[in-house]
């Protein structure tokens, strides 16, 4: 049964929260947030876009297939360790590189963020595998 109306839902919807989980992603450093709400945001994209056009539709929408998204966050959380043993400190620390330090727009940027992303993948990767194998049967 196809509704009209959360075909439209969905059409406009996926984009904003597309756009509202990296924010949240990016946001959960200095405030409440970070990938695992920015994932599940992106996650429910996908999956609302799944109930209203179907599951076949939705996965040749993304990028990467659900596992292979879980699969690639796992990989760039674990490599976001690696700087901190390359410079002499315990893995996981935070490491950080300053962008445009001498101009009014000085960009920060560090591991913690790099391990942020791979977990908004991870997250989202899983949230799609299980929901989609779900709505499958």
């Amino acid at each position: 049964m196809e509704s009209v109306i959360l075909q439209i839902a969905a059409r406009h919807m996926r984009p904003l929260l597309i756009i509202l989980s990296v924010i949240v992603l990016y946001r959960g450093h200095n405030e409440p947030g970070g990938g695992f709400i920015g994932g599940l945001m992106l996650g429910a994209a996908y999956i609302l876009y799944a109930m209203a056009f179907g599951v076949g539709k939705t996965q040749n929408r993304i990028l990467f297939s659900p596992i292979n998204l879980t699969a690639l966050g796992l990989l760039i959380a674990l490599l976001s360790g690696v700087p901190a043993l390359l410079s002499g400190m315990p893995f996981m620390t935070g490491e950080w590189v300053t962008f445009f330090a001498n101009s009014a727009f000085e960009l920060k940027l560090g591991t913690p963020l790099l391990f942020d992303v791979g977990v908004f993948f991870a997250v989202a990767g899983m949230l799609m595998l299980v929901m989609f194998s779900i709505m499958e049967e």
